[in-house]
């Protein structure tokens, strides 16, 4: 089922000179974009995120050391600038709760949820995805959307290789189970 639902991805470059910005852009953008999604950030603030992944992209591509693991790094700055984005709208979220929101304020747009309900397959996934541990799910995800290989996944989420290896393998087992459970639940594969 993953297999049906994922998304080609650029792989990382594997010259050792590190390819100029305009490059980058063009070939991660998606990466980016999708990365970005998958970790939570609501469709409002996408285009903020994704410029700021860019602007310390931009700013920080010369202390690059290894250019074979440019997606990795990428990655590593998305879920950081992820992190921060949602660490900012906490705070904010917290110092606005005082006032009353109106409700012509409120948006009417459909939330990320109601979107992803209504594609069957991407609700079931999602579902199942939910019930896979936090940690482990990152690994499953990293490995089965974005394509990175396991040493990559282990750089970019700063664990030992076997830790990756094994959540990976308990997250596809979770996965499998979960599926089981669904497919019992509803007599149909």
């Amino acid at each position: 089922m993953l297999a049906v639902l994922k998304h080609a991805f650029p792989k990382g470059d594997s010259s050792s000179a590190v390819p100029p910005f305009r490059a980058i852009y063009k070939q991660y953008f998606d990466f980016v974009w999708s990365s970005s999604r998958r970790l939570g950030v609501h469709p409002d603030a996408m285009d903020d995120v994704v410029q700021e992944v860019f602007i310390v992209i931009h700013s920080r591509l010369d202390t690059l050391e290894r250019p074979e693991s440019l997606r990795s790094w990428i990655y590593s700055i998305v879920r950081r600038t992820v992190s921060n984005h949602r660490r900012s709208t906490r705070i904010r979220d917290a110092a606005a709760s005082g006032a009353i929101a109106s409700p012509e304020l409120e948006s009417e747009a459909p939330t990320p949820f109601e979107l992803t309900e209504k594609n069957a397959e991407l609700s079931l996934l999602a579902n199942l995805l939910a019930q896979v541990d936090e940690p482990k799910r990152e690994v499953l995800m990293l490995v089965e959307f974005e394509e990175m290989t396991v040493p990559e996944v282990a750089e970019v989420l700063d664990i030992p290789l076997n830790t990756a290896y094994s959540r990976l393998r308990s997250a596809r087992q979770a996965f499998d189970a979960a599926l089981a459970r669904h497919e019992a639940r509803t007599g149909r594969k």
